[in-house]
């Protein structure tokens, strides 16, 4: 009798447990169709550019968010059938698609920690002059690139151990952990370089498109040399707030939505675990059942 009792009331939290992951799916599933085809992942994205690491970033994201869904809901569509035949098979089934999906969220979990948006400080040597302080080597890693100039507070931001060197003519040789937030603000800065240098009629277009989408205008340089940039790809209604530019827009944009992924990210660990506790339970429970109900039953053959 307990045992009947028991495994009634796993069914039915494993009922509901199907639910949940059902919708969890989805939500994925639409999450990653909106950052694979939205306006601000995709202008970044198809930036054609040799060092756009984000391209890779941006399909990688897409195809595993993609997968993550289909098997969190493989797992509530066999929990379900599981639960509603009490079959043993299905049940080992469905707890071996929570835990394929567990594997899957553990390090995705553990990358959105490491790749944090929140970038630790990188230490300048004080015999650097402080001119060439404002010189950062924005550069694919383990490439070498010619030096851009940009924020300093670009240094504050780059996340993982760097190796800088100064050797003449390339400025920076910089060896770094690269991480979201650093790929689309670098596609951001190799775009608006190249416009401000070149004045290339794809560049503005690229870099007016990305300004549009991000309502944002140019950025601060400590070079003081960007209002020509701005005055050509800047939208005319747009107003530039002292102390917001384009690098900052993305970042506090990114930020946001990283957040978003990391709230569903730990929803979907916690309903994984909790699956696979109530499949193995009803795997149990089904089958001691069916042992206790064969026990003293008799079959008589006839001679």
């Amino acid at each position: 009798m307990g045992l009947r009792c028991g495994m009634r009331t796993t069914k039915c939290q494993l009922l509901v447990t199907s639910l949940c992951v059902m919708l969890l799916g989805l939500s994925v599933a639409t999450l990653s169709t909106v950052t694979h085809y939205g306006l601000h992942f995709t202008l970044l994205s198809n930036i054609s550019l040799e060092s756009n690491s984000y391209r890779v970033i941006h399909h990688t994201a897409f195809y595993f968010g993609i997968c993550l869904s289909m098997t969190l809901i493989l797992a509530a569509l066999l929990s379900s059938a599981a639960t509603v035949r009490e079959s043993q098979l299905l049940t080992a089934m469905g707890f071996f698609c929570f835990a394929l999906a567990f594997c899957g969220l553990i390090p995705a979990a553990c990358w959105r920690y490491t790749h944090s948006t929140e970038g630790h400080l990188v230490v300048i040597k004080p015999s650097i002059p402080r001119s060439i302080r404002c010189v950062l080597c924005c550069i694919h890693p383990f490439q070498e690139r010619a030096c851009l100039h940009q924020l300093p507070l670009r240094w504050g931001h780059l996340k993982g151990e760097a190796t800088k060197t100064l050797t003449r003519g390339k400025g920076f040789v910089l060896k770094a952990t690269q991480n979201v937030e650093d790929s689309m603000m670098d596609v951001y800065d190799l775009v608006y370089e190249e416009v401000r240098r070149n004045a290339s009629s794809f560049r503005r277009h690229e870099l007016t498109a990305i300004h549009e989408a991000f309502l944002c205008c140019g950025k601060h340089s400590p070079f003081g040399d960007t209002a020509n940039v701005e005055t050509k790809t800047c939208p005319s209604s747009q107003v530039r707030d002292v102390g917001q530019d384009c690098l900052q827009e993305i970042r506090d944009f990114l930020k946001k939505h990283m957040d978003f992924v990391s709230t569903l990210l730990g929803i979907a660990i916690g309903f994984t675990v909790y699956g696979m506790i109530l499949t193995s339970f009803l795997w149990f429970s089904i089958h001691f059942s069916s042992n206790l109900d064969r026990k003293g039953k008799y079959i008589l053959r006839e001679r």
